[in-house]
């Protein structure tokens, strides 16, 4: 498998070209095909596509549009899951938060046919991961451009399980939207959408004080089926230490295409690296032979322009 879709490719499902890098620190790729301009939202309140399947789903389109007729009106108070120090270091930073925004997908995962002996990626499974988290982070995207916002910090992901159907999962994203008060176009993305960063208000903070700047959060996904051990196998194996090659093959080649997939969302994104980088393993709801290995992180972008300097201690000599 060459790769899933970038994260750009199923943007443009929602409205968004693809993503790429910034106006700043980056050269731009003389490959890459002329983007489509996300349009900012309407002085009289946003307008983005309401449907469920191409943007944001018609009550969190109605929540968007009154915080943004009221920001219009100086008369909204904003929504942030950011912490009392997250908040005051990113208002330091000459950003404002506008509003708590967050993206949904309840998507129906299918079945794939499994070797009960042989380790092997199970492909159909992992787009399916991928492209549900693509949905949730770009109607999350979605809602923040629709509020005027820059970027989006501290963004969370997660799976949530229902009992209404076994094979079904819920795929959220959520954040916070932000805004500078200086406005600058090279924050946002080729594409005019804001920025993501699963950093926090403390490490956004840092990064951007040491000449650096989000572009996007990236991830990469591996749905893998580890071969089952055989009754001779096991038995060579009672009261025994001894490492098993098959299954310590199989978790480093599964962790192995989900970093790899990350990095390449980071390329498209035309990131300098990856900062915040983790891994995560969960089962889901494929039994113990067939894991999700997914690689997340924070794609950042060298921005000597963004970077603040450092306070000087000045002693005064008067008395």
């Amino acid at each position: 498998m060459q790769g899933l879709p970038s994260l750009g490719t199923q943007a443009a499902i929602l409205g968004f070209g693809e993503g790429a890098g910034m106006a700043f620190g980056k050269k731009d790729n003389d490959q890459q095909q002329p983007q489509q301009q996300m349009a900012p939202p309407p002085a009289a309140g946003p307008a983005p596509q309401e449907s469920v399947g191409g943007g944001i789903p018609p009550a969190a389109m109605e929540r968007v549009r009154r915080l943004a007729a009221l920001e219009q009106q100086d008369k909204s108070a904003f929504t942030s899951d950011l912490s009392v120090s997250e908040f005051l270091l990113v208002h330091k930073l000459g950003f404002d938060a506008v509003g708590y925004v967050m993206g949904t997908s309840i998507y129906h995962i299918g079945f794939q046919a499994q070797r009960w002996g042989q380790s092997m990626e199970l492909e159909v499974l992992s787009s399916a991961m991928y492209h549900a988290r693509s949905l949730a982070v770009e109607r999350m995207r979605s809602e923040a451009h629709a509020l005027g916002a820059d970027g989006i910090v501290g963004v969370k992901l997660q799976i949530q399980r229902y009992a209404w159907q076994e094979g079904e999962l819920e795929f959220i994203a959520q954040g916070t939207a932000i805004r500078a008060r200086q406005p600058n176009p090279s924050y946002k993305l080729q594409d005019g959408g804001p920025f993501t960063s699963d950093l926090s208000g403390q490490d956004f903070y840092t990064l951007v004080r040491a000449g650096h700047f989000p572009r996007a959060f990236v991830f990469g996904a591996c749905v893998y089926h580890v071969a089952h051990q055989g009754i001779r196998q096991s038995m060579k194996m009672v009261g025994r230490n001894m490492e098993m090659p098959q299954f310590t093959e199989a978790a480093y080649t599964a962790r192995e295409l989900a970093m790899t997939r990350m990095e390449n969302e980071a390329n498209r994104f035309g990131a300098d690296g990856i900062v915040g980088v983790r891994t995560e393993v969960s089962a889901h709801i494929w039994g113990e032979h067939a894991s999700e290995f997914l690689a997340l992180g924070t794609g950042v972008i060298s921005s000597p322009e963004s970077g603040m300097p450092e306070p000087n201690l000045t002693l005064s000599l008067d008395n």
